[in-house]
């Protein structure tokens, strides 16, 4: 059996599983939106310094959510599902981020997903690299990392903001195909907090 058949073959019974659980529901729209606060609703904040760490805190809701930790993992092997289950098959990272020669992510994710049998897919898909590690740190430590330029890609904050809140493949968190949660709210939304957060110094909650 093929790479590419057996993994087809496990998440065509990994979908059958969720769909007997019922996992196939997703929050409506509003309701999703209404999962992230605004930026607005931390104006009664008046310390910039307080509002900026609770701004972050949450972004955070989605930094640590299960589609955007799952493909920062602590080893080279990515996470999925809600739980973060380790990968299958068992992929590498590879130097950049597409999986080893040997088995690329392309291999099996393609330029959209693919619900008949469970596939994610997007075409940047990726895994992000070591130094972005996300697995098991706190928010605090993540907010350390998105500032620091020997850990984010040399990336400016503005750059990290622009990512954040206009990267398709980021944006795949909330489409994420089905029988997976999206990320809460909007792409739009988490983008304004994380702007609303570097006008505000950028200032990290506690580790």
């Amino acid at each position: 059996m093929s790479a590419r058949s057996g993994w087809l073959a496990v998440s065509t019974l990994s979908a059958a599983t969720v769909c007997a659980a019922g996992a196939f529901d997703v929050p409506a729209a509003d309701r999703a939106q209404a999962d992230l606060r605004s930026v607005e609703s931390f104006a009664q904040i008046a310390d910039a310094t307080q509002r900026s760490a609770a701004l972050f805190t949450e972004a955070g809701k989605v930094i640590l959510h299960p589609r955007c930790v799952n493909c920062h993992p602590a080893t080279d092997r990515p996470l999925q599902g809600d739980g973060g289950q380790p990968h299958e098959p068992p992929v590498r990272r590879g130097k950049y981020g597409h999986g080893v020669p040997a088995l690329r992510c392309a291999t099996c994710h393609t330029t959209a997903n693919y619900d008949a049998v469970g596939l994610p897919g997007h075409s940047g898909w990726r895994v992000a690299p070591a130094a972005m590690a996300w697995e098991g740190r706190s928010l605090g430590q993540i907010c350390a990392q998105l500032k620091d330029p020997a850990k984010n890609g040399g990336r400016k904050l503005s750059a990290i903001v622009e990512h954040m809140r206009d990267d398709s493949l980021v944006g795949w968190a909330w489409a994420p195909g089905a029988g997976r949660r999206p990320a809460p709210g909007t792409q739009a939304r988490f983008g304004a907090l994380v702007e609303a957060w570097v006008k505000t110094g950028a200032v990290c909650p506690a580790p």
